[in-house]
């Protein structure tokens, strides 16, 4: 299957007949994927998220205070657990963060026991809707503040990038989903003022930047999109492996 076509099963229900073990979370930031998986997975034992910088770190340890959820501060280029010790192992909106992604992907596959899944779930660029368009405008332009700071952060993939990805990995039954929602009211107050603020952030951090003047006249045409067009989040491809025996 080349990930074209996605599995009229939603990827909520498929989710939901996972009878999970243990569960590693990489690059997992504040948890926001490790509350997708607590909203639908049938089950797990328990979930470590690893992440290489610690604030975010921080904020998951307070939001997740449970016995069986654990936070470290780890490289995922070079994972501190042995071999073939996770039942399922998932990364989520942190493919283009990565410095070295096929060193990230590799120690995955090494921690992933045997027939144990492998999740990707990846925003992607290509194939939006116009409120969407929004999303990945602004956060190319997100990009581009940090780097221009130093911070690695890259553009996100097509479609076709994050399934020829996937394809390079030592995985069988991988099934594929287009997760997308376009249902919410694009123009939502509550929304624009939050990413409003988001954006006054972004312009304030640009001020002292190399080229930093193109960088606030860039967020400052992005506001008047926010305003006239509206957002809605960016389409993800979400795949599901087993890893081969």
């Amino acid at each position: 299957m080349d990930g074209r076509d996605g599995f009229v099963e939603p990827v909520e229900e498929a989710l939901s007949k996972i009878h999970a073990g243990h569960i590693l979370d990489v690059a997992t930031g504040s948890g926001g994927f490790i509350t997708f998986l607590l909203d639908n997975l049938g089950d797990f034992k328990e979930i470590t998220g690893i992440d290489y910088n610690q604030r975010p770190l921080d904020a998951a340890r307070k939001a997740f205070i449970r016995d069986n959820i654990h936070f470290l501060q780890m490289d995922a280029a070079q994972i501190e657990f042995p071999d073939d010790h996770f039942d399922m192992v998932c990364i989520a909106n942190s493919l283009h963060h990565m410095e070295d992604l096929p060193g990230v992907l590799s120690e995955m596959q090494r921690v992933c026991k045997p027939g144990g899944l492998f999740i990707i779930s990846e925003m992607y660029r290509d194939r939006q809707a116009d409120t969407q368009h929004t999303h990945v405008d602004l956060h190319h332009w997100w990009a581009a503040v940090d780097t221009a700071e130093g911070i690695l952060h890259h553009e996100t993939y097509t479609r076709r990038d994050i399934v020829a990805i996937t394809e390079k990995l030592d995985l069988k039954s991988r099934r594929y989903y287009d997760l997308k929602d376009l249902e919410t009211n694009p123009m939502d107050p509550e929304l624009i003022q939050d990413l409003d603020g988001i954006i006054d952030q972004y312009l304030h951090r640009a001020v002292r930047l190399k080229g930093g003047t193109e960088l606030q006249q860039r967020g400052e045409s992005l506001r008047q999109r926010l305003h006239q067009v509206g957002f809605h989040g960016a389409t993800s491809l979400f795949m599901i492996g087993k890893k081969l025996s």
